[in-house]
């Protein structure tokens, strides 16, 4: 929840090339304070099964800039093991993006919900509401 003197982020995951919301993506939150400020991993969670992350940790005070981090190449491997079961792997990859960090700028008393749209060759990402 943000205050007056923070900001407070939340996402989700759809995975579009089945419609569906990503579960168990992990994802890590870092913070810093100013474009030269060192980045400080503040903690992570998962993706339930509605593709969201309700639980990241809160932002310090004066934060200026957040990146999320996106463990995607764990998330498609798992898929692509469902899919094909006794089958041989068709590639080497599940995904051409085996991460997906997403950094942005934030501005205390806000809330910032950024949603990611995913498959296993491209993304998508924007702010929500």
């Amino acid at each position: 929840m943000s205050t007056a003197t923070t900001a407070s982020v939340s996402t989700h995951i759809l995975d579009t090339s089945i419609g569906k919301p990503a579960e168990g993506v992990a994802i890590s939150l870092s913070a810093r304070t100013g474009l030269d400020g060192e980045w400080a991993a503040l903690g992570g969670s998962a993706t339930d099964a509605d593709g969201r992350c309700k639980d990241l940790p809160a932002l310090p005070e004066g934060t200026t800039h957040v990146r999320l981090d996106f463990e995607t190449e764990t998330y498609f491997s798992k898929k692509q093991a469902e899919a094909q079961q006794d089958a041989p792997r068709v590639r080497d990859s599940a995904t051409f993006f085996p991460e997906v960090t997403i950094t942005f700028a934030v501005n205390p008393g806000e809330h910032y919900h950024v949603p990611l749209l995913l498959n296993p060759f491209g993304y998508s990402v924007y702010r929500g509401s």
